[in-house]
Parts: C-alpha cells; sequence; structure tokens
C-alpha cells in the first residue's frame, strides 16, 4: 500500500500513463480504461495512477474537459478480484482503512478537478466502476449498459467511495437505496428514465456523443464552466439564501474574464463568440 510521489507530468498531452490509455485532442483529455479480457477492472496502482490523474487536471489549462470510458465494450467491472479483493482479506484494520481512504480519494480528485467529466458508459459498469461514472458530471449510457453498485454481494456496505451521499442526489434515496440494498444492476433505460444517464445510444455512438457533448463544453467559457462545477457541488451544503449569495459572488466573478467581453462583443456583432480561457 506504499504510495510513490505523484508521477502525473503536465501537460497531460505528453503524459503516458502506466495504468490507462489517454490521449489529449481539442481541449479533451480521453481516458480509457484498458484492461478489456477482464472487462477494465480496477487495480491498487490504477486507483492511485487516476486519482493522480485528476488532481493534475488542475494544473493543465490546455485540458478544458475530460472523456471516462472503458476498452472493448464494457466501462469497468470495478475492484479486481484477485488483485484487490483477495489481498484486502488478509489486512488488518490500519492497511483497510487506507485503502478505503485512497479508493475515496479518487472520486474527491474527480469532483475537484475543475473540468468537467464525461462519462461513456458501455457494457459492464459495476462496483469501483459504477461509483467513477456517478462521479462524473455527466454520463451518456449505449444500448444495454448496465449498472451495478454490488457492494454487498461481497460481504460490504452500499456505503463506499461516496455513493450513500452523491447517489441519492442523482437518482433520488428510494432508488438509490434500492440499488444500494440489493446491488442488482440498474438498466440504461431506467438509468436515463432516473436521471442517471443523459441519454441512450448505439454502442457505437456512445464515445462519439461524448466527445462531441465534451467538445462543446471545452468550446465553452473555462472559467465559466469551472465555476459552475464547484458552486453544483458546494451548494449541496447550502440553505437557498446561502446559494444565492454564493452564486451572486461567482457570477461577478464570472464577468471579469475577457471571455464575457468577449461574448458581449460577438453578441453586438452578431457572430458566434470563440471562447480563450481567460
Amino acid at each position: 500500500m506504499s504510495r510513490p510521489a505523484n508521477p502525473v507530468t503536465v501537460p497531460l498531452a505528453d503524459y503516458s500513463p502506466q495504468h490507462f490509455l489517454l490521449a489529449v485532442v481539442d481541449n479533451v483529455a480521453t481516458v480509457t480504461l484498458n484492461r478489456p479480457e477482464r472487462k477494465n477492472p480496477l487495480t491498487f496502482e490504477s486507483y492511485r495512477e487516476l486519482t493522480d490523474f485528476f488532481r493534475a487536471c488542475a494544473f493543465d489549462d490546455a485540458v478544458k474537459a475530460i472523456i471516462v470510458t472503458g476498452a472493448g465494450g464494457n466501462f469497468s467491472s470495478g475492484g479486481d478480484v484477485f488483485e484487490i479483493i483477495g489481498p484486502l482479506v488478509k489486512m488488518d484494520t490500519k492497511g483497510l482503512t487506507a485503502f478505503t481512504r485512497m479508493t475515496g480519494d479518487l472520486v474527491k480528485a474527480m469532483r475537484a478537478c475543475p473540468q468537467p467529466i464525461v462519462a461513456a458508459v458501455e457494457g459492464i459498469c459495476a462496483g469501483a466502476g459504477a461509483i467513477i461514472a456517478m462521479a462524473s458530471d455527466m454520463r451518456l449510457a449505449a444500448s444495454g449498459a448496465k449498472v451495478a453498485f454490488l457492494f454487498n454481494k461481497v460481504g460490504l456496505g452500499g456505503c463506499d467511495m461516496g455513493a450513500c451521499a452523491i447517489l441519492p442526489r442523482i437518482i433520488g434515496q428510494s432508488r438509490a437505496s434500492e440499488l444500494l440494498y440489493t446491488g442488482r444492476f440498474m438498466t440504461a433505460e431506467e438509468g436515463e428514465r432516473w436521471g442517471f444517464f443523459s441519454r441512450i445510444v448505439t454502442p457505437e455512438q456512445v464515445l462519439p456523443q461524448a466527445q462531441l457533448l465534451a467538445k462543446q463544453v471545452a468550446e465553452g467559457p473555462t472559467f465559466g464552466n469551472t465555476m459552475t462545477k464547484r458552486m453544483l457541488a458546494m451548494e449541496w451544503a447550502m440553505s437557498i439564501e446561502e446559494a444565492i449569495e454564493a452564486e451572486a459572488v461567482a457570477q461577478a466573478l464570472c464577468m471579469t474574464t475577457a471571455d464575457f467581453e468577449r461574448a458581449f462583443e460577438a453578441f453586438a456583432n452578431k457572430v458566434k463568440p470563440v471562447f480563450r480561457g481567460d
């Protein structure tokens, strides 16, 4: 469980991950979980590198949106049974707590990184894989995709990596409770109806549609998008009055950006604004 210094370097376009694939094109970083022969399970090492990656995103202004997907027709089957669950049964309480905090750090890093994250979900999306999709800002599903928070199936609580805090906010308390108590799979159709997925597309279109959405986000005002993500997270714990005041301050800050002035000039000239991120 020892952890090396953060190995992720910026610019991210030049970084070569060891435990997933990374491509940066047109200000969009695409993370591909890449163990297709096992439905892209996570390991101790991939947890750490993904966490370091999302933390490093805050230091790369060239990346304005992120896509997370999986190789080979599946998103992720979750923690590797043999490489993670096997060693866990031999650990003491201190080691187990260090592990569960490390996995939670991945969700913290995803929520803290300033760029909006789009999950392109195909096939199996289970356990920690379902958590990664949940922790993303937007989710698209391929027809046939299935999502399960499997923790109780391995004798654990559904309270893992923020599931009891985040999932009810997305799909509602009763539906989240059902999934977390039973560990059953949620179909793509249920996920869309319940608000977990924005929409369902064909398997061939899920990544292109995610790329189109991420490109649309990346072309928007960078500071404004970052502020939106911050406010969406912070306002969970605010009263309506506090939220309105916080948004007043946030929006005033957005009005100090050059992108705000560019938008006005474009509107006055009846052209589409080109945002530059400053």
